[in-house]
């Protein structure tokens, strides 16, 4: 913090009043907002952001021209130099510190297309620079004067963020080396880099996740966390030894991402008003089903945060905690230090919990806790990996827990797919061949039905003609019905029949439903939900 903003915060003079006399001063006009939008590029590129971020200055193209918002001396000296760099003329205007803060932090953030820039120039490149280490967390935006690998991976990982990328794998081939992101649940290739680069770019990454670069026979993990402007994400690295070179696949968790809550999920109002029900229960097991990647654990966090209250005592063991939910106690598990789920959840009904919610359910033994827990007064959450509803019951009974246990403790299932979102910037109604609504199983007018949505891409969707995603849910409540077919160890098909008999819709007509209503395609919930044919 600057001198002078140290003497506004000691003799609690407010914001305000010191910009608007230090505006008074220097006879410039006062800001109380920033576009970064107008920041000029050259600004960006040749001003390394440390230095924005120190002297606490960003120039933005207005009416006046070049308008440069300093918020003390220091930025006002500053700015002279800036503007004989950009060799145009400069007046001035004033701003509180955080608003230029946040104005910088977004200037940088729109930076697009230097990593190709960067690949070009080491196709000539006669020999690499030697990597530095860095701290434990790395700023993206600030690329200047970093050894060109690093700069690189730098660039790759900021593009990663800002395309909403949830996974970067790099992989290589006999004579390249191919970095694909996946974004909404699909891979897309989207740089190939000169083989050449390889062993410093891979050896790069896993300084960056403190793992052994001299160790390239074995599989190794690490983690690390980077920045974005004021966006802090966290990286889960693994590598895999393969014929051509070491692959590597980091996971990318944004820690100040906003969770979803309930009501942005996409469920249908009937299934979340059950679903709702279901979570503010007392006691009993609710599962949340479906393979990886189909955001369970976003469900299971929109859950906790609806029921989280002071009065209640909510405790988590995960692996690993992608978010931070206030007001609950989270435990990491760290199989390594002899802390699995079912060693986890022990220790955790010794802190007199009101809710568990366990990550997964993996092992007879972690199975079997939860069920004690559940029939004991606590309200256990979990996680399986089970294609529909109705296979979360035959899945427990192969773990090995007794039908009667498993009926006694459970309340309800719910399966889930995410399937990609129709982009709202290009969506146009499109004709469908009445077989393809068949193939979902449609019944009734939807057979007929000739009208539906398809994006034709844009550059908001990156061409693709989707952008986001939404839920697709199968809500299955374990009634009377439902308990005694579990206790008589009846198989999935039964279990599925009885629970659509009493109003479960399958994942598949939540699919039907919301191609209708224009949030996705019929090739989409194909892909996830499959075939009416496939199920029978």
């Amino acid at each position: 913090m600057h001198s002078v903003w140290e003497w506004v915060e000691r003799e609690a003079v407010s914001v305000e009043a010191a910009v608007g006399a230090w505006a008074a001063t220097l006879g410039v006009p006062c800001r109380s907002e920033i576009d970064a939008r107008e920041c000029p590029a050259t600004f960006v590129r040749r001003v390394p952001i440390s230095m924005a971020r120190r002297f606490r200055v960003i120039p933005v193209r207005g009416e006046r021209g070049i308008e440069m918002v300093v918020c003390d001396v220091e930025g006002y000296t500053f700015g002279d130099v800036v503007g004989r760099m950009l060799g145009e003329p400069l007046c001035y205007s004033v701003a509180p510190p955080s608003v230029i803060d946040s104005a910088i932090n977004a200037g940088y953030q729109q930076q697009r297309g230097g990593a190709n820039q960067l690949i070009e120039s080491l196709e000539d490149s006669p020999e690499l620079e030697r990597l530095r280490s860095l701290v434990h967390r790395v700023d993206l935006l600030d690329v200047m004067g970093r050894a060109p690998v690093i700069q690189l991976v730098n660039m790759i990982l900021f593009d990663a963020v800002q395309s909403g990328a949830s996974d970067v794998h790099i992989q290589p081939y006999e004579d390249a080396l191919v970095v694909r992101f996946r974004i909404d649940g699909i891979l897309f290739d989207q740089f190939t880099i000169p083989k050449g680069t390889q062993e410093e770019m891979v050896s790069r990454i896993k300084v960056l996740g403190r793992m052994n670069i001299a160790e390239k026979r074995l599989p190794q993990d690490g983690r690390a966390s980077v920045q974005v402007g004021d966006r802090q994400v966290d990286l889960r690295i693994a590598s895999l030894p393969t014929s051509f070179g070491e692959r590597v696949v980091i996971r990318l968790l944004e820690k100040s991402g906003r969770l979803l809550t309930l009501g942005e999920l996409g469920m249908p109002e009937d299934r979340m008003t059950e679903f709702r029900r279901l979570i503010h229960l007392e006691h009993g097991l609710i599962l949340v089903t479906g393979p990886t990647g189909a955001g369970k654990s976003t469900t299971l966090y929109a859950a906790l945060q609806e029921i989280n209250a002071k009065d209640r005592n909510i405790l988590t063991i995960e692996d690993p905690i992608e978010y931070q939910l206030e007001g609950i106690s989270q435990t990491q598990v760290s199989v390594k230090k002899g802390l699995t789920f079912a060693s986890g959840l022990r220790s955790v009904l010794r802190q007199d919990p009101d809710i568990i919610m366990v990550g997964e359910i993996r092992d007879e033994e972690t199975a079997e806790m939860a069920i004690q827990s559940a029939l004991t007064g606590h309200l256990v959450f979990s996680t399986l990996h089970t294609n529909d509803a109705a296979s979360a019951v035959t899945r427990l009974l192969d773990l090995g827990i007794e039908p009667y246990l498993v009926a006694s403790s459970l309340r309800g299932v719910l399966a889930q797919r995410l399937v990609r979102r129709i982009c709202r910037e290009c969506r146009r109604p499109t004709l469908v061949d009445s077989r393809a609504w068949k193939q979902l199983g449609a019944t009734g007018s939807e057979k007929t039905r000739q009208m539906a949505y398809r994006g034709e891409g844009c550059s908001e969707c990156r061409r693709t003609g989707y952008r986001g995603r939404i839920g697709l849910f199968e809500l299955m409540v374990c009634g009377e019905e439902i308990r005694g077919l579990i206790q008589r160890g009846a198989d999935a098909s039964r279990i599925r029949t009885a629970a659509q008999e009493h109003g479960m819709r399958l994942l598949r007509e939540d699919g039907i439903a919301k191609i209708a209503a224009g949030w996705t395609t019929i090739e989409e919930v194909l892909r996830v939900a499959g075939t009416d044919e496939e199920e029978r």
